[in-house]
């Protein structure tokens, strides 16, 4: 699905979105990506959701955003309550959801100048 914004003016933002990618400004990703407006960090974690660990959350955490989104693939699955303890302690607020949910949360939320960072499992 490809989706269209107001002006981003050289901020990260989803421009699509399918089985097993995303597009950040018009570039494919194929790996789980983290994005923030002014960062990309590919492969942030080479886990599936079933491998995540306490690490993985530990990245996502330590970015520079308020509200952090979780993009667990083509279904919305939560992480085990141990693994969220590197955001309860960092005081960030998480939202879990599918991958097309997390694309546009982030993009709505970036484009209201939040700050905000999405962690996105492609794999």
């Amino acid at each position: 699905m490809k989706l269209q914004l107001d002006k981003t003016d050289g901020l990260n933002t989803f421009t699509a979105y399918g089985e097993g990618y995303v597009c950040v400004n018009g570039v494919r990703h194929n790996c789980n990506l983290a994005v923030l407006p002014d960062r990309l960090l590919p492969n942030w974690t080479e886990a599936t959701f079933e491998t995540l660990s306490v690490a993985d959350l530990e990245l996502l955490a330590a970015l520079d955003a308020e509200i952090i989104l979780l993009g667990t693939g083509n279904r919305l699955r939560f992480p085990a309550p141990d693994l969220l303890r590197p955001l309860v302690r960092a005081r960030k607020g998480l939202e879990v959801m599918d991958l097309p949910a997390a694309c546009r949360t982030y993009n709505v939320l970036m484009g209201e100048g939040r700050k905000v960072a999405v962690g996105l499992l492609l794999v």
